[in-house]
């Protein structure tokens, strides 16, 4: 009996052992993550269709950046709902979203608007998207800071209702400044006007949660 009980034990323990890869494997994989490395793997085309010349190069660009965006919604809802979440999957989400919109902001900065509005202004997207990439970065600092230092600086950083309502927004501009860009010297002034607004609304709302966030760590230090 104890010669089969040690026999069961081993085959049970190189089962195991063969198995954990697999699973390891499976949960690297999942169909969020997969999502998100297609985001990541989309910008070298999407930087190389911005300089194409034509209404062509302008929806191909669109195309991807909303593709980037539905599916930056997409992976954290069926990582949520089919209980696919994993340590990869929640790393590389906010990477590929901030590669997408830097790569974005500096393209689009690249090539100066001129609304019927603001008229030609060099500086008119350089100021929002400063503020919108360096707020990232920073925030991305205090991530990785309060991850050091405990659950609870943890919680006060995790993304809130505002950095929702930021995201919603900036995505919202970008999509009209790229799909208008082209347009811009004679086309829909208000479809270009009203995407500039809404980038220095995102740009506001950044600094505003960035302001709520670190008021709330001061409040969670000082206890």
């Amino acid at each position: 009996m104890v010669a089969e009980m040690n026999v069961r034990e081993l085959s049970i323990s190189k089962n195991d052992r063969t198995s954990m890869p697999a699973i390891a494997n499976s949960k690297f994989l999942t169909l969020p993550t997969i999502l998100t490395l297609g985001r990541v793997a989309s910008i070298p085309l999407f930087v190389a269709t911005f300089f194409m010349d034509g209404w062509r190069g302008t929806v191909v660009t669109t195309s991807i950046f909303t593709a980037a965006a539905v599916t930056d919604w997409l992976d954290g809802y069926i990582a949520r709902k089919m209980k696919m979440k994993s340590t990869f999957g929640a790393f590389l989400d906010p990477v590929a979203d901030k590669l997408m919109v830097s790569a974005t902001l500096v393209l689009l900065c690249t090539r100066p608007l001129e609304v019927a509005v603001f008229g030609q202004l060099p500086w008119l997207l350089i100021i929002p998207s400063i503020t919108i990439i360096g707020r990232e970065i920073t925030m991305s600092a205090l991530r990785e800071w309060a991850a050091s230092q405990g659950s609870k600086l943890l919680e006060v950083v995790a993304v809130n209702n505002l950095g929702k309502w930021k995201t919603a927004t900036q995505m919202l501009a970008l999509i009209i400044l790229l799909a208008t860009r082209d347009c811009s010297r004679g086309g829909p002034a208000i479809l270009v006007g009203s995407g500039v607004v809404l980038l220095y609304i995102s740009a506001g709302l950044s600094l505003w949660s960035f302001v709520v966030y670190t008021r709330e760590i001061c409040k969670v230090l000082r206890r």
